[in-house]
């Protein structure tokens, strides 16, 4: 696997000279103004297609040649991109089967970006000769820090390029017609296909109720995705084996959920080093920052998962985007701990979207280091000089890892796929991913490290795995859970999970046996509530609100430790334990509110010994401390999430690299503050 060849943080971000030939004085004031904030990387190439290619076999690469050398002029580093999320008009113009299908059919015009087929041969002919041009020209130089493939890969196309495809894929997943006929499950409505011809994608055209082909055309998707990526990075693998290679994944605005369109955990594994694009709504009307970090701290620690390694950020921006329904600048400081919050939790880099501001076109008003003004006495500036500062005095840190989890939350995108396809339950209250940010929260506030694993991580590392709404749920990962469990492992589960097998078909007989035996109960009826509708559970003497699912158990041999008090299943359990070998398994019936889910797991965290850092006392949940380490140091981050000053403890003499101070004792912490110990272990 190639690693990074830098000594560095990562600060800078993306850049397009490209839309600035005509005003080299502009180009001049770019370069002076990286120096003074501290940024020592540029990403270029994104969308420089046309650019460097503005007609078919003409090369313009004096402007990115440049780049290179300015950058290594001044000690910087250059990512450099592949091109192929927007392909030039000229492009499109003369090879038209370059571009999407929609799902009614339709032919997309030239436009937008990744605005084209990922299956198209010329395409990617295309693609491959202009990487082995990148890489002959640039694979050698010394600023050339890593590849950067193409730009947030995403979407689909239904051509009949595409339509042929996916009938292969499934020839290949098969194997028969018979086989696939069973998955599908199409005597249902008499689909049943009798020749490979008669399956088409999914389309309001045709189908969109059969689960089993919307779930296999989403992992079809991924897949093919994935293929063109193999098929870019070909010749740069040839050409400068040693350059690492990444691309950008994706993630939700509010609720900072994965993208769904593709399987990360699957694509990661073709990347040397995981990057991804991180756009909060900080300081928004619906949420504490607490929350907000919250929520980033988990995806942080998603991307950080896929591979278990430190990972970067591609891109963030500095101020606002211009796509929210609202574009609310961040607060002062906030920057600041958005930035270092990443560092916290394992990224060696902080790079923006973008570096100058555009003057024209889809983005003109998305934030950016030098705004349209052209200044570097903006706050925006001062806040971005502030952190290339920071990063700087931060550098020992870098290569130094996340610390080891003991705590892991299952997440499973086929299963989010299928649960969210699912024609049952609630459209509206679904939310597996919110689910185990509920879940995950009590480990945020309490310092508690996690990772977000997949249903094929090894299991062995941990104490503690938490697996909640696991809809679609392979007998294999039963029987994993089991094997976890019976080593000295706890397994807490919970409702809506072991429902279908991996190709979406219910399990025959209801619940599976491993979960029974697992969980020492049977699932009998899932109750769905109305939002406006509550149950409530009691555990001892306290009384928590159950909303949206309830479940109905037989309990055999688990343990009750709440019961429901309300409608026809009051009295019965809602949340057990059950030992299973040298282990155990709970199991949650209910969702539940987090006032719950705090108790729940203040239990069996002193229950089950696991670690907690006392080298910095807190004295609110707002205040995050997150810990990198090595060997020889503990690198304490302190974050503090609040519009309030806070206080801390520090029970160690420890050096505070950012004021480069020795403090011990009771200190206070700025709102929106951030401090960064150094402890000798």
């Amino acid at each position: 696997m190639n690693r990074l060849n830098s000594t560095f943080l990562l600060h800078g971000g993306d850049y397009n000279p490209e839309q600035w030939q005509k005003y080299p004085a502009i180009l001049d004031q770019d370069f002076k103004m990286m120096q003074e904030a501290h940024a020592n990387t540029v990403t270029v190439g994104m969308f420089s297609w046309s650019a460097i290619e503005p007609e078919e076999g003409v090369y313009h690469f004096e402007w990115l040649d440049d780049v290179f050398d300015r950058m290594e002029k001044i000690g910087g580093k250059v990512i450099l991109a592949t091109p192929s999320g927007a392909r030039p008009a000229w492009l499109a113009q003369k090879y038209p089967e370059v571009l999407r299908t929609n799902e009614k059919g339709e032919k997309l015009l030239f436009g937008e970006r990744h605005n084209h087929c990922f299956t198209a041969p010329i395409y990617r002919e295309k693609v491959r000769e202009f990487n082995t041009l990148l890489a002959k020209r640039y694979g050698q130089r010394k600023g050339l820090l890593m590849w950067h493939i193409s730009n947030e890969y995403g979407g689909e196309c239904h051509c009949d390029l595409c339509q042929a495809a996916f009938r292969n894929w499934l020839k290949n997943k098969y194997g028969t017609l018979e086989a696939l006929n069973d998955a599908w499950w199409t005597t249902f409505w008499s689909h049943c296909y009798t020749d490979w011809s008669q399956i088409h994608l999914p389309s309001p055209l045709g189908d969109t109720s059969l689960q089993g082909l919307n779930l296999d055309w989403r992992r079809f998707v991924s897949d093919q995705t994935i293929n063109f990526y193999e098929n870019e990075i070909k010749p740069l693998r040839l050409i400068t084996p040693d350059v690492p290679i990444t691309t950008n994944f994706m993630s939700d605005t509010f609720d900072m959920v994965p993208f769904h369109g593709l399987d990360y955990y699957k694509f990661a594994k073709h990347l040397d080093v995981v990057s991804w694009d991180c756009y909060p709504a900080w300081n928004n009307d619906f949420e504490t920052p607490a929350q907000t970090g919250m929520k980033v701290a988990m995806i942080d620690d998603y991307f950080r998962s896929l591979k278990q390694q430190d990972f970067l950020i591609m891109e963030s921006t500095p101020s606002q985007v211009n796509w929210h329904p609202v574009n609310h600048a961040k607060r002062p400081g906030v920057h600041q701990l958005a930035s270092l919050q990443h560092i916290a939790h394992g990224s060696d880099s902080n790079l923006y979207f973008q570096w100058r501001q555009s003057r024209g076109a889809s983005e003109m008003f998305h934030g950016a280091v030098i705004t349209q003004n052209g200044s570097n006495q903006t706050r925006v500036f001062k806040d971005v000089k502030q952190v290339g500062m920071d990063l700087t005095k931060l550098s020992e840190i870098k290569d130094v890892p996340y610390q080891c989890a003991e705590v892991a939350i299952v997440f499973d995108q086929s299963n989010m796929w299928a649960l969210n396809d699912s024609q049952n339950y609630s459209m509206a209250t679904k939310k597996y991913w919110q689910t185990l940010q509920q879940h995950y929260q009590y480990f945020w506030q309490h310092d508690i490290p996690v990772d977000i694993i997949s249903p094929e991580t090894d299991l062995a590392k941990y104490r503690l795995v938490i697996d909640p709404m696991h809809f679609l749920m392979a007998e294999k990962f039963m029987d994993k859970l089991a094997k976890f469990a019976s080593n000295g492992g706890t397994v807490v589960g919970t409702y809506i999970s072991g429902v279908v097998d991996e190709r979406d078909l219910a399990y025959i007989g209801g619940w599976p046996t491993q979960l029974q035996q697992l969980y020492g109960l049977t699932v009998k009826e899932t109750d769905t509530l109305y939002p406006q509708q509550a149950n409530e559970i009691k555990a001892g003497d306290h009384g928590y609100r159950a909303t949206d699912y309830c479940e109905i158990l037989e309990v055999d041999t688990a343990e009750v430790l709440a019961s429901y008090t309300q409608d026809f299943y009051a009295g019965t359990a809602a949340a057990t334990n059950h030992p299973v070998g040298q282990g155990s398994a709970y199991f949650i019936a209910c969702r539940t509110d987090t006032d719950f889910l705090a108790d729940f797991y203040q239990k069996i965290v002193a229950d089950i010994g696991l670690n907690k850092q006392q080298s910095i006392i807190k004295d609110s949940s707002s205040v995050s401390i997150q810990i990198r380490e090595d060997k020889t140091n503990e690198y304490l981050f302190v974050l503090n999430f609040d519009s309030k000053q806070h206080e801390i403890l520090v029970n160690d003499p420890m050096i505070e690299l950012l004021s480069n101070q020795e403090q011990e004792g009771k200190s206070n912490i700025e709102p929106f503050g951030v401090k960064v110990y150094r402890r000798l272990k």
